[in-house]
């Protein structure tokens, strides 16, 4: 029987979704269903899975995520009227499990694709390597399925697909200078009670360096704490944007001494200003563009953990993210039995190597 390959089944199944969502748009264009996808990564531990359930209004314990999840929200535009709908994905392992991007990022849901980075502001000393690795992946993969549509209309001698690339107004603060992601970004830097506490001159340079780095992406910024009500709220309204297509609200906040809210759109690299440092000289950096001077400067100031013990960890069932102590107690007990099953049969063989 000849094998069918995995992308031929999704490239059938994309193709009849969207053959029904032309048989049926025009019909009944006020009643349609929107879908969208929001895809949320970020700092290991670093709250994300707390604040979509917040984000959701789901009053339940959080727990650490496996890998890659899946979940979903609805809601309604008005009353009698169909609930629009948000396909939720959350990535676990911080960076070790970059690799898994692969699966929510599709062709099938580029065009309606936002994600969500949470750094968590608790440990500056990981938040540039965490940011830089994850939203490479994911811009990679991004190219990857976006290339692979072109080519595929180009073969069936169809139009060529929309692109996912953004489009931006002529005013748009420093647009010939900032280089957007392919998507819709949103940046939420997480435990901003613990964050508050630092020194001020270390905030200034976490929250300078964000801010640059949010406005090169065109991305929105936003500190939050799932202990304060008034953050969560503001959360909520940029999940709710990127989710549902709802106002993410007019409220701008660029202050460090403050939780920063600040909309795509609403900076710019003049009220940024260079990179905040006291005790370093930037002309000795070499830096070969602005991005990879703010690099140089915040890795001065915070020099970045070693995460490639995180990388190297391949096998779930050790890392103690997921421990479970009666689960690996009897996973220990197994592995004994195993290795004296081994031993025992290795001596079996020789004594009858010896026989013969």
């Amino acid at each position: 029987m000849p094998k069918i390959s995995s992308d031929t089944l999704w490239e059938q199944a994309a193709a009849e979704i969207h053959s029904r969502d032309a048989a049926g748009g025009e019909e009944d264009r006020g009643e349609a269903v929107s879908e969208r996808t929001v895809f949320l990564m970020g700092s290991k531990t670093g709250g994300k899975t707390s604040i979509l359930l917040r984000c959701l209004d789901r009053d339940e314990p959080s727990k650490p995520t496996l890998a890659l999840e899946y979940t979903f929200g609805r809601r309604a535009r008005g009353h009698n009227t169909p609930k629009d709908i948000a396909h939720l994905w959350e990535l676990g392992g911080g960076t070790s499990l970059s690799d898994l991007v692969q699966i929510p990022i599709t062709a099938v849901c580029i065009n309606s694709l936002s994600i969500i980075l949470i750094l968590d502001l608790s440990k500056p000393n990981a938040l540039w390597e965490t940011m830089e690795k994850l939203l490479q992946a994911a811009q990679n993969q991004l190219d990857k399925v976006s290339s692979q549509a072109q080519q595929a209309q180009k073969a069936k001698h169809q139009p060529p697909v929309h692109s996912a690339a953004r489009v931006f107004p002529k005013d748009y603060p420093d647009r010939e200078l900032i280089s957007p992601f392919p998507v819709p970004l949103l940046i939420i830097g997480s435990k901003y009670d613990i964050f508050q506490e630092f020194d001020s001159d270390k905030r200034k340079v976490v929250c300078k360096t964000l801010r640059f780095l949010a406005h090169y992406y065109a991305a929105s910024l936003i500190f939050t704490n799932i202990k304060s009500e008034s953050l969560m709220s503001k959360t909520k309204s940029f999940f709710s944007h990127l989710a549902f297509g709802l106002d993410k609200g007019i409220t701008v906040s660029c202050d460090s001494t403050k939780p920063l809210v600040i909309p795509a759109g609403s900076d710019s690299f003049s009220q940024i200003g260079s990179p905040h440092t006291t005790d370093v000289d930037i002309t000795s950096l070499h830096a070969k563009n602005p991005k990879d001077l703010w690099k140089k400067v915040y890795k001065r100031v915070f020099p970045q953990e070693n995460t490639s013990e995180q990388r190297d960890l391949k096998d779930p069932a050790k890392d103690p993210q997921y421990s479970e102590l009666q689960i690996d107690a009897m996973r220990a007990q197994k592995d004994q039995e195993l290795e004296q099953y081994k031993r025992n049969a290795s001596k079996s063989w020789k004594g009858l190597e010896l026989e013969t």
